[in-house]
């Protein structure tokens, strides 16, 4: 099991941890919980610890080229000091991963992919690199540490920074006299920042970032709620609502795919699939009753037939009610009622337009 290099404060303040991809991370903090530390991003601000995630350098001339051919998203939808999702597939479609890249320059690109996919996507994009770039594994090198919330903005600019930056856009700063990467991302659907120090300096911009959050009734968050509230979003997560078994045309990623891109990775297998428009699709429920949905959870209609599954499920503490992102067969739509399964008594729920809550990522 990895640790963050913010292992140490977390275990101060005697979080609750658990495994995230192999790295040891926090889900809650006892002083506070789940339902509070999702209140306070929704609501004020709070700061997360995602320095699992994995940290990848792309440089050499035709490095941009090279990725626009293998990711699914076309980078030249975007310019220098820009971020954006794509999706890296496998020939039948398959998701490989879900990942951010940033653009620092035709030559110099920055991937940020999930924790425990990082090592097969290094190990994909070497398996075709062409002579000349260079593919570096920086997992260790950098943290990641989310600034989400209403508050955010306020609490970046009392950091001295410029706050106002576009979405997706990133700029390299400096944070309590430390360089970092400051970027206009997150996971949550709140207007916010995730910040990249080097692993070592980890530490001392997470006590500024601490301290910047008192004035505004922030707190440290774990994993747990930064999962409620991309639950809420419909953000997909790898290994839940993409695999290599669902693909973004059944999990409604489609927007990250570059159809006009003369090729990519899995692009003849993901056309024949949405020409076909067979497959499951990607819908969120909304529990019309007290239960709360869970992953691999059954999902049946009026006749009892079974017609999907959850894909993730939770309680949602802004809703107040049960909700789960589903692949659900295709002729269900908006405002269908649902069945679910949940532990042997039938749930009812609805087919709600996704987000579930109102965005304010922008």
């Amino acid at each position: 099991m990895k640790n963050s290099p913010l292992a140490e404060k977390h275990l101060a303040l005697n979080a609750k941890m658990a495994d995230f991809g192999g790295w040891l991370m926090p889900i809650e903090y006892p002083a506070s919980g789940v339902i509070a530390e999702h209140t306070a991003v929704r609501e004020r601000v709070g700061i997360f610890d995602v320095s699992h995630l994995g940290k990848v350098s792309v440089i050499g001339e035709g490095a941009l080229e090279f990725v626009n051919s293998v990711f699914t998203n076309d980078l030249n939808r975007i310019t220098d000091g820009q971020a954006q999702y794509t999706l890296h597939c496998n020939s039948a479609g398959g998701v490989i991963d879900d990942l951010i890249v940033y653009r620092n320059s035709p030559t110099d690109l920055f991937l940020i992919p999930n924790a425990s996919n990082t090592s097969d996507v290094v190990a994909a994009l070497m398996a075709v690199v062409p002579t000349g770039i260079t593919i570096t594994n920086l997992h260790e090198k950098f943290a990641v540490i989310a600034v989400q919330g209403p508050k955010s903005k306020s609490v970046i600019e009392s950091l001295g920074l410029n706050p106002a930056m576009d979405y997706m856009a990133f700029e390299h700063i400096q944070i309590s006299g430390r360089p970092a990467i400051l970027c206009r991302t997150g996971y949550t659907g709140e207007h916010g920042y995730e910040i990249l120090p080097s692993w070592s300096d980890a530490g001392a911009v997470w006590e500024s970032l601490v301290e910047a959050i008192k004035p505004y009734d922030g707190l440290i968050c774990g994993l747990g709620a930064r999962d409620t509230l991309r639950t809420e979003m419909g953000y997909p997560l790898h290994g839940h609502e993409l695999t290599l078994q669902i693909t973004p045309v059944q999990a409604s990623a489609t927007w990250a795919i570059g159809w006009d891109k003369p090729t990519f990775s899995g692009a003849k297998a993901l056309t024949e699939q949405r020409e076909a428009k067979l497959q499951s699709k990607l819908r969120a429920l909304v529990s019309q009753d007290r239960g709360i949905p869970r992953a691999g959870m059954q999902i049946k209609n009026s006749s009892g037939e079974v017609v999907g599954e959850i894909t993730s499920g939770t309680f949602s503490p802004t809703l107040k009610k049960g909700i789960a992102l589903a692949l659900v067969n295709p002729e269900y739509k908006v405002g269908d009622e649902l069945i679910v399964d949940v532990r042997g008594r039938d749930s009812v729920s609805v087919i709600t337009k996704l987000p579930l809550v109102t965005s304010n990522v922008r």
